[in-house]
Formats: C-alpha cells, sequence, structure tokens
C-alpha cells in the first residue's frame, strides 16, 4: 500500500511539473482557435465585422493594426500592454518615442465596445489586437490569411523604459536583430518572413534619414541604398521635415511579396533590412519568398508564434472593461 501511495504522489508530482513547464516556457500551447467557442460564440464574427468595415473606409488600416500587434507582443509578450494610457506621472508604452507613429487604438476600442455589449468580461483586448490585425491585412483576400490562436489575458503593467531594449530598431544590424529575435524564441525564418511585414505601410523620414547624408566617415550615402532610391528619397525627405514615405515603394496597400524583390534591388528602406542580405542563410531566405505563396504559408506561420510571446493565460493577469485602462480593484 506504501509504495502504491508513493507512485500516486510521484506521478502526481511529475504532472504538476510538467503543466508548471507548460505555463513558464510554453504559454502559446495554451492557446485555442476555439477558445470562445462556447463563452463567446459571436466574438470572432463581431470583430470581424467590426474591423471590415474600418478597413473599407481606411485601406492603410491592415499596416497600422499589423504593427500596433507587432509592437505590443515584443514588449512584455502579447498582453495588450501597448494600449494602455498613462495614469498620474507614470509613462507608459505609448508615450515612449519608438511608439509615436503607432496609430489604431481607436478601431480597438470600437471592436471592445462591440464585443462588450454581446460578451461583458469575457473577452481580452489582448486577443482582439491579434485578431484584429489579422483580419485587417486579410480583407482584400476575402479569407483569414493565417490562423490566430485565442486565450490571452491583459497585462496590467505598461512602461516606456521597456520599448527601448524590446524593439528592433530600424538601424539594427544582423546580429542584433537575430540576438533580440532568439530573446523571444523567434528563429531565423521568423526574422525574416515577420521582416516581410514591411511590406504594407509607411514611415517617417526620421528612422532611415541617416541613410542619406554623412552616413560615415567613408560614404555619405548608406552603400547598401540603390543610388537613385536614395536620390528620390532624399526629395522626398526635406530638410527639418519629417514626412511620410511608402516603406514598400508604389506597393504600400497590397499584402505581397514584393517587399523581397526590392529588397534583392537594395531598395529596403531601413538598415534593418538592408541587414537580411548581410547573412547568407537569410539571403536564401529571402530568395525563397520571392515565391508569393511561400511568404504567405510562412508568414502566417510566424505570426502565431509572435502571437504566443510570453502570452498571460489562466488566471494570470485580467479581462479589461476598457482597453486603454486596468480594471479597478
Amino acid at each position: 500500500m506504501k509504495t502504491s501511495n508513493t507512485n500516486i504522489l510521484l506521478l502526481v508530482s511529475l504532472i504538476l511539473a510538467f503543466e508548471f513547464l507548460i505555463l513558464c516556457n510554453g504559454q502559446g500551447t495554451l492557446l485555442s482557435k476555439t477558445f470562445y467557442k462556447k463563452s463567446c460564440p459571436k466574438a470572432l464574427d463581431i470583430i470581424k465585422n467590426v474591423t471590415s468595415s474600418k478597413v473599407a473606409a481606411n485601406s492603410a488600416l491592415g499596416a497600422k493594426l499589423l504593427r500596433l500587434h507587432f509592437h505590443d507582443c515584443f514588449v512584455r509578450g502579447c498582453d495588450a500592454s501597448v494600449l494602455l494610457d498613462p495614469v498620474g506621472t507614470g509613462q507608459t508604452e505609448k508615450q515612449s518615442i519608438v511608439n509615436t507613429f503607432l496609430s489604431g487604438y481607436d478601431v480597438i476600442d470600437n471592436i471592445k465596445t462591440a464585443v462588450e455589449k454581446v460578451c461583458p468580461d469575457v473577452v481580452s483586448c489582448a486577443d482582439i489586437l491579434a485578431l484584429a490585425a489579422r483580419d485587417s491585412v486579410s480583407v482584400p483576400f476575402g479569407k483569414p490569411m493565417w490562423d490566430v490562436l485565442l486565450g490571452r489575458r491583459d497585462g496590467n503593467v505598461s512602461l516606456l523604459t521597456d520599448t527601448f531594449v524590446q524593439l528592433p530598431a530600424p538601424f539594427s544590424n544582423f546580429t542584433s536583430l537575430k540576438t533580440l529575435f532568439a530573446s523571444k524564441k523567434l528563429n531565423l525564418n521568423d526574422l525574416v518572413t515577420l521582416s516581410g511585414g514591411h511590406t504594407i505601410g509607411v514611415s517617417h523620414c526620421g528612422s532611415f534619414s541617416n541613410r542619406l547624408s554623412n552616413f560615415s566617415s567613408t560614404s555619405n550615402t548608406d552603400p547598401s541604398l540603390d543610388p537613385a532610391y536614395a536620390n528620390l528619397l532624399r526629395t522626398e525627405c526635406p530638410t527639418n521635415s519629417n514626412p511620410e514615405v511608402e516603406m514598400d515603394p508604389q506597393s504600400s496597400l497590397s499584402f505581397d511579396n514584393h517587399y523581397y524583390k526590392i529588397l534583392f534591388e537594395k531598395k529596403g528602406l531601413f538598415q534593418s533590412d538592408a541587414a537580411l542580405l548581410t547573412n547568407r542563410d537569410a539571403t536564401t531566405i529571402a530568395q525563397k519568398f520571392t515565391n508569393n505563396k511561400k511568404f504567405f504559408e510562412e508568414f502566417g506561420k510566424s505570426m502565431q508564434k509572435m502571437g504566443a510571446i510570453e502570452v498571460l493565460v489562466g488566471k494570470v493577469g485580467e479581462i479589461r472593461k476598457q482597453c486603454r485602462v486596468v480594471n479597478s480593484k
């Protein structure tokens, strides 16, 4: 009898240890496509419908929400911390200079309001952001471009200082990019694939103007940048001005693999784009994505991995009533 009890206790201990490891090291495995099937069966349709109506009025919304989701997941994980407004003297992620031009917060607010009317206190802002990013990019295709696993909970901490060390900078070299992505459990394929998100959207001149003049002691212009393209960018970026410029010239509203084509033409807008071609393995992956179908397939897989970064699940975190503020206690 004593041996039997010992074996049972050992088995229970192993099960608990295994569950703990999953929770700590692989929270994404606890997410599910059907998480709201019983608790809020209309949630996905509501999110899709509101998102689609907003995209119909603003075709650039897909890029905005995709970027918002990316900036959320890389800082403290996919916990909607990027959505939090400052309270008192505390500064949040959205106040960081690297997040100055993020937008789409109002769309997430509208979606949250619509969902709360049907299912109060059930659907997290983090899940809404992940779905809205996917649905906004998918509108032109008439079908979901990747699966979104659900079950994230919202965090209640947002610190401006976190953004400086956890977000990739546009002037990053290959080594720093690879190291940062690895710290988020994303591999080289994910790095090259998610960089393809630059195929839609715009940036401001301040993010790449260092490539256009006084780049180094030996070159006025970044030598990894096509000279004709550099001249074009100079005309679009007057001195002491910071206007918007397409990240993917003539194709910034089309989600496709065009980014990789211009990359090999030395027209990647950021140093971090050009950095991909400084590594042989990364270059091979980028070449693979000159096939549009292959890019779509891999982008979906990498978005799922990114969407599972350090997620809060179970009883950790909360379901915010409003996405801009934590719940009152």
